[in-house]
């Protein structure tokens, strides 16, 4: 595994400031929406542990949603501290690195 393809060299708002973007040690970058961020949230109480399936209703998502703030967990995820006032989501790079959705990571973007 490249060891710095799974940490971020830098995390923040976009140019625009409608995306965050988040510049990986291995010079990758990835955009996500936030929204779409926050309805990938891998927490229990977004994913039913038994099933792994969404269990947050898409439509109790605000379609302006942004993160407040955003936390190192350690040295592998990134939490969120959401406008709607959810935090307990522990974004693993791995994960986000997945969810970055361009052809190069290979998953949907959120």
């Amino acid at each position: 595994m490249n060891e710095t393809r799974y940490k971020p060299a830098e995390v923040g708002p976009s140019d625009d400031g409608a995306r965050l973007r988040i510049a990986w040690q291995d010079g990758h970058e990835s955009l996500y929406d936030p929204r779409k961020l926050r309805l990938a949230c891998p927490c229990a109480g977004c994913v039913d542990e038994m099933t792994g399936e969404a269990i947050l209703v898409p439509s109790m998502v605000p379609d302006g949603i942004h993160p407040h703030s955003i936390q190192y967990v350690g040295r592998y995820a990134l939490q969120f501290v959401w406008s709607d006032g959810h935090s307990t989501g522990i974004f693993p790079f791995e994960y986000l690195r997945k969810l970055c959705g361009c052809a190069e990571c290979g998953e949907p973007s959120p």
